[in-house]
C-alpha cells in the first residue's frame, strides 16, 4: 500500500473545503471533520451556522460507549438549561438518504449485504440503491452523525457522535451522516468508555471539555491544518483497494479476494 501511495502524483489527491471544513478543538489537540453537504445539505448548514456561533464552545464530550461512538453536544438535562441555538434552526427535515441522479459514484465491484451497490462519492463511503435511484452515505468507522430521538427529524445537529467501533451499517438510511473524521480520530478513539447506559458518563468530571469548534475557513490561514485526502475516483485508488483486497506479502498465505466498504482506507496527509 505504501509503495503505491509513493507513486502517486499530485492529481491523485484533493484539499478539503475549509468552508465545508469542521475543527474540533480538544485540550489534546485538533480533529479534523470534513463535512458532506451532498448528503446533508440541511443538516451541514444548520452546523456550520452553529459552528460560527461558537455553540459548542465551552460545551464537552458527554459519551463514549465501547465498540460504538463518541458523542458531543449540551450535557444539560432539562431544555430551559440548555444553550440557545442563536440563528440556527431548532427542526431540520430527516436525510437519511438523497436522490442518486447526479451524484458521481465510484462502485466497488464487491458485495455487500446493506446495499445493493457500494462505492465512492465525493470521497465519502456510500451505498446505492439503483432500482429506487437512491444513495446514503454509510455507517462507516469515523463517519460522524446528528443523533436524534425517536422521531426521524428530530435532529438538528447540535448532538453529533463519531463511530469509534465495528462500523454500525445497521444504522444507514436510519440517521443522518453529515461527514467523516479525516485527521485527529486517535484523540477520541482513546477517551475513557462511559460507565452509565448508552456509554453516557455519570460523572461531569469525566467529560471532556471542547475549547471550540470552528470551520476551517473562519480560522486563519496560519492556522489551518494543511491536509490532502486521496481521491477515490482515480486508478490509483483503485491500484491500491486491490492492494487490500488481495494482499500478497509475505506474511498473508490466502488472498481474500473480498473487501468491505467500510475497511477501504482513505489515507490523509499532511502537506507544505
Amino acid at each position: 500500500m505504501q509503495e503505491i501511495l509513493d507513486a502517486s502524483q499530485a492529481s491523485d489527491w484533493r484539499r478539503p473545503d475549509p468552508a465545508h471544513t469542521l475543527y474540533l478543538e480538544l485540550d489534546s489537540g485538533r480533529v479534523v471533520i470534513e463535512l458532506a453537504p451532498a448528503f446533508a445539505p440541511a443538516h451541514v448548514a444548520n452546523i456550520e451556522q452553529l459552528a460560527k456561533e461558537g455553540y459548542w464552545d465551552g460545551l464537552s464530550i458527554n459519551r463514549s460507549q465501547d465498540n460504538f461512538v463518541v458523542q458531543w453536544g449540551d450535557a444539560a438535562e432539562n431544555e430551559a438549561d440548555r444553550k440557545p441555538l442563536g440563528e440556527a434552526r431548532a427542526t431540520l427535515p430527516a436525510e437519511f438518504e438523497r436522490d442518486a441522479d447526479g451524484l458521481a459514484f465510484h462502485v466497488l465491484p464487491d458485495a455487500d449485504g446493506w446495499a445493493a451497490q457500494v462505492g465512492f462519492a465525493g470521497g465519502f463511503p456510500a451505498g446505492r440503491d439503483t432500482a429506487a435511484g437512491l444513495a446514503w452515505m454509510a455507517h462507516c468507522y469515523g463517519a460522524v452523525g446528528a443523533g436524534r430521538d425517536v422521531a426521524a427529524d428530530s435532529s438538528n445537529g447540535t448532538e453529533l457522535y463519531v463511530v469509534t467501533g465495528q462500523s454500525p451499517r445497521q444504522l444507514d438510511r436510519n440517521i443522518t451522516v453529515v461527514g467523516r473524521v479525516i485527521d485527529g480520530m486517535e484523540r477520541l478513539s482513546v477517551l475513557p468508555r462511559g460507565t452509565g447506559p448508552l456509554g453516557f458518563y455519570e460523572d461531569a468530571g469525566q467529560r471532556t471539555p471542547i475549547r471550540a469548534i470552528h470551520l476551517a475557513s473562519d480560522v486563519p490561514d496560519a492556522e489551518r491544518s494543511a491536509l490532502e485526502v486521496l481521491r477515490t475516483d482515480t486508478p490509483l485508488f483503485d491500484e491500491l483497494v486491490e492492494a487490500r483486497r488481495n494482499r500478497r506479502d509475505g506474511w498473508y498465505k490466502r488472498p481474500a479476494g473480498h473487501i468491505d466498504l467500510c475497511n477501504v482506507p482513505i489515507p490523509t496527509r499532511a502537506v507544505e
